[in-house]
């Protein structure tokens, strides 16, 4: 009988975090214990060591179909072959949000003997970052209402709010809410809403902040809404930078944990892809670089989605370059985006395979065209892959000229990864100097349409009444310099969820743009795209229990 994640998990013997903090040469007086097997990172493991130019590897995917890409399995067997090698490893990932955890998703941290521990922690409660998070971006809309309530001295119109509650949960009923009636002293009646925290732009600010002083001053420039004389109103004018940063001052810190293989993990940070930016924090990556000579990190979705703003964004903020970069694609996936249902994915069927292929060279030129960047396709191997639908592809991948490697590390960790480790080692010493997708000086609708016709595939964008408006008037306020953070569907490359495969000659409906003005983006929303999901009919949750001695089980 095959075992489960989780019981995989639990049956690994874990080493004290002292221990993983040694294979990085960081201080036990620089950890911050949260039990035995994970800690945070105090600042001073990064600010009083040495700058170090360790590589970074960026893993990336196709487009994400139900059948699964296993991006992050990949991310954590290659660290953990890079170990096997005898490389100095270390791995950035991502936190995971409760609300894909208990939705569709189940577990996110990895599978099969490619997993992050503890696996039950991780995925839960953690260290308490998101819930902070969610404090910190919930203090900032009672002091809004409070500010209206006790006479509104900065002239805030109560119905152009911009900021939104949080919550790290699924519940669509949240999304659309009327708050403050019924007597008086319950405040202004107005309407608003809730965003799943990991929405909030106070996420983003904290993955992209390098110290507790940059991060308050990004939280000033948090745009909160407009006067009734259409002026902005930002989160420093209400003064609550200061308390905000109170409540983030050890969230801003990295956690530390490990891999089955005992390699040393840091996860931290979880702004969705389709929504933020998708990248784990700028402290925990560059945390690892000056620590670790490969450090293996991931961007949410597709190449379309978490690499893009992997580069265009987080690169050019934190001033970081991918050195390689992994693209991960199953024959399972490759066969929905050829037409096969899932029900069907079980049966043999290359000319699916090959039909599927289109979407995934797309993702090729996208990195080694678009961002120019050395790139390897790893195929992740499953169970009912036949070896003539690996052949099929593996042939036509390296028809194009492109490297492409089989890894196996769900089925057997690191040692099913040294392949793929061996020609990342490879690529990282080629020479490259990373192009954009956009220049910052562009107008927003270049930048928007140079995504579109280069990274999607598109021929252009269709721009509604609102969002023109919108785009005029973040350029008028000073905004029109920031970088992009396209709000898309994560499963085609155009803004239709059902345009599987590589669409072509299509429009991108550009619905309306918002700013994160502290984080340091504005957001394009296309078809869609919600902030705040809903469960599934038959959510992960239902599958989730715990035994009277506090075994967990059921979360993947």
């Amino acid at each position: 009988m095959v075992k489960s994640d989780i019981e995989i998990a639990q049956s690994t013997e874990m080493l004290p975090i002292e221990e993983i903090a040694q294979k990085l040469a960081i201080d036990k007086e620089a950890l911050d214990h949260y039990g035995k097997y994970k800690a945070k990172v105090d600042f001073s493991a990064l600010h009083n060591k040495e700058t170090k130019n360790g590589k970074l590897i960026l893993v990336t995917a196709i487009n994400p179909t139900p059948a699964g890409e296993g991006k992050t399995t990949t991310s954590v067997g290659l660290g953990d072959a890079l170990q096997k090698i005898g490389k100095k490893s270390a791995i950035a990932l991502r936190e995971p949000s409760l609300g894909p955890v208990f939705g569709v998703k189940g577990g996110a941290a990895g599978g099969g003997f490619a997993q992050v521990i503890p696996m039950e922690d991780i995925n839960l409660h953690f260290t308490g970052d998101i819930h902070a998070i969610g404090a910190a971006n919930n203090l900032v809309a009672a002091m809004i209402d409070n500010h209206i309530y006790h006479g509104n001295e900065l002239d805030i119109d109560p119905r152009r709010i911009t900021w939104r509650r949080a919550m790290d949960m699924n519940d669509r009923q949240l999304r659309s809410i009327v708050s403050g009636i019924g007597a008086r002293t319950n405040g202004m009646p107005r309407e608003g809403g809730f965003d799943i925290t990991v929405a909030s732009e106070i996420m983003a600010i904290l993955c992209l902040s390098h110290s507790l002083d940059e991060m308050k001053e990004k939280l000033s420039d948090c745009l909160i809404g407009y006067t009734f004389k259409n002026e902005p109103v930002k989160l420093g004018d209400l003064n609550a930078q200061g308390a905000v940063a109170a409540l983030l001052k050890d969230a801003l810190k990295p956690n530390l944990v490990q891999t089955l293989e005992h390699t040393p993990v840091f996860i931290h940070g979880g702004p969705f892809a389709n929504i933020a930016h998708g990248c784990n924090s700028l402290l925990a990556t560059k945390m690892a670089l000056a620590h670790a000579d490969y450090v293996v990190t991931e961007a949410g979705f597709g190449a379309d989605l978490g690499a893009e703003k992997f580069i265009d964004i987080k690169c050019r903020i934190g001033d970081v370059k991918p050195d390689a970069v992994v693209i991960v694609a199953t024959i399972r996936a490759l066969k929905m985006h050829g037409g096969v249902k899932k029900t069907e994915l079980a049966e043999e069927n290359t000319e699916a395979v090959k039909a599927g292929l289109p979407n995934l060279l797309k993702h090729i030129e996208n990195i080694q065209t678009t961002f120019n960047l050395p790139a390897v396709v790893a195929i992740n191997a499953f169970p009912g892959d036949t070896q003539e639908e690996l052949d099929v592809l593996k042939e036509a991948i390296e028809a194009t000229g492109s490297n492409v490697v089989q890894s196996n590390v769900w089925a057997e960790g690191g040692a099913g990864g040294v392949e793929l480790a061996e020609e990342v080692v490879k690529l990282c010493e080629q020479d490259s100097e990373m192009t954009f997708a956009y220049e910052l000086g562009d107008t927003i609708e270049t930048k928007v349409d140079k995504i579109v016709q280069s990274v999607y595939g598109g021929k252009g964008t269709e721009w509604s009444v609102a969002a023109k408006r919108t785009a005029r008037r973040l350029t008028k306020l000073g905004y029109s310099d920031l970088p992009i953070c396209m709000a898309k569907t994560q499963y085609s490359l155009s803004d239709d969820a059902k345009a599987l495969g590589r669409p072509t000659d299509f429009e991108v409906n550009i619905r309306d743009l918002s700013v994160s003005a502290g984080a340091g983006f504005i957001v394009v929303l296309t078809g869609n795209i919600m902030r705040m999901p809903g469960l599934p009919k038959e959510p992960s949750a239902e599958q989730v229990d715990v035994n009277a001695e506090g075994k967990i089980t059921g979360l993947f």
